[in-house]
């Protein structure tokens, strides 16, 4: 099965401006306009057990998704793990009594004997109406979980075989599997792993900010990986330097550094029908240790102009205030805050962005 033949439109489109919605600036039809939150944008209420009586935390997907449609949210992408046929059917009635998209999240199956509990998952996201999967290969982060280049090229292996494993059910299934880059593949090494897979069904959830961590230039990332997505978490980012590198957090859409605007231009042009979810994670700034030795372990030597040209533009950008750390604060603060931040975020993608 080979890749998709990626959906192209002409039309008209209108001029960019700062005091209006932006429109898009190529010739296209955009036919999805809904913006959809990804699960992870309420991981503190979700999967952190704060006690708190004002916040109690989601304990399934049906209250999240109340909570997100009663937020101005057009969609979401949640997690589908443990649901039975008749759930994942309550769950496609209610997405369409509010008017959401509904997007599915999965674990790969880590070898044959997890391939069942695959099967079911995304036979559990096809019955809840999701036509797209968003997956990872790594759930940690490269420079954290692997301390040997051997290690790395051992989870590389069997990455391989989890996507090997997983095509031939997605596409039987007719729903297609979105790989993030989540601080595991530079570029290059992610385009190489489509490549072996080879499948119209196996694509991209294009985060646009994760691959700051492993030294590469975001933009750059969107527009070599923008061909193959199926799906986004658009996220804005800051970063502050500290002893051993720097540190990373999102921040709300519009706060940080990236050129949120024309990353969504780029990645409309591939595909004007995909569609955005908003990964805005409170939790305390990530530490980017690339002044350490340890760092290094799992990549091989970058070319020093691009080292170089990196690192300049991380001090260029590097944020005036120390960005905040979450966790010393009170549970209903941090909790109160996680819902602060999507609501900003929410509402800068409608006035300037453009989204309903």
């Amino acid at each position: 099965m080979k890749r998709r033949t990626f959906i192209k439109k002409s039309g008209s489109a209108g001029l960019l401006t700062m005091s209006l919605p932006i429109l898009p600036s190529f010739s296209t039809t955009v036919s999805e306009m809904r913006f959809g939150i990804a699960e992870a944008s309420y991981m503190q209420r979700r999967y952190a057990k704060l006690d708190s009586n004002s916040y109690p935390p989601f304990t399934d997907s049906l209250q999240m998704i109340e909570h997100c449609s009663s937020a101005g949210f057009g969609g979401v992408q949640f997690s589908v793990s443990g649901w039975d046929a008749s759930y994942a059917k309550k769950v496609k009635e209610r997405v369409e009594e509010l008017g959401l998209f509904f997007e599915g999240q999965i674990r790969l199956p880590k070898d044959d004997s997890d391939l069942q509990r695959f099967t079911a998952e995304v036979s559990a996201a096809k019955e809840a109406g999701a036509d797209i999967i968003r997956t990872v290969c790594l759930s940690g982060r490269r420079y954290e979980n692997f301390d040997t280049m051997s290690a790395f090229q051992e989870f590389r292996k069997k990455s391989i075989n989890s996507l090997r494993l997983a095509e031939p059910v997605v596409r039987k299934f007719q729903v297609k599997l979105a790989i993030e880059n989540h601080k595991d593949w530079r570029i290059t090494e992610m385009i190489e792993l489509l490549n072996l897979i080879d499948s119209e069904w196996v694509g991209v959830t294009l985060d646009t900010g994760n691959n700051i961590s492993l030294l590469e230039d975001p933009m750059e990332v969107v527009e070599a990986l923008a061909p193959y997505a199926f799906t986004v978490h658009l996220k804005d980012m800051a970063i502050e330097e500290y002893e051993d590198g720097f540190l990373l957090a999102e921040i709300n859409l519009g706060d940080g550094f990236l050129d949120i605007d024309k990353m969504i231009t780029i990645i409309r042009k591939h595909n004007p029908e995909i569609r955005f979810n908003l990964e805005m994670i409170t939790r305390d700034p990530l530490k980017i240790p690339y002044l350490t030795k340890g760092y290094w372990a799992t990549f091989e030597e970058l070319p020093a102009s691009e080292l170089a040209r990196f690192l300049s533009r991380i001090k260029k950008e590097q944020i005036t205030t120390p960005l905040m750390v979450v966790s010393k604060n009170p549970a209903d603060e941090i909790l109160a805050l996680e819902i602060a931040n999507n609501r900003a975020s929410l509402k800068y993608a409608r006035q300037r962005l453009g989204f309903s």
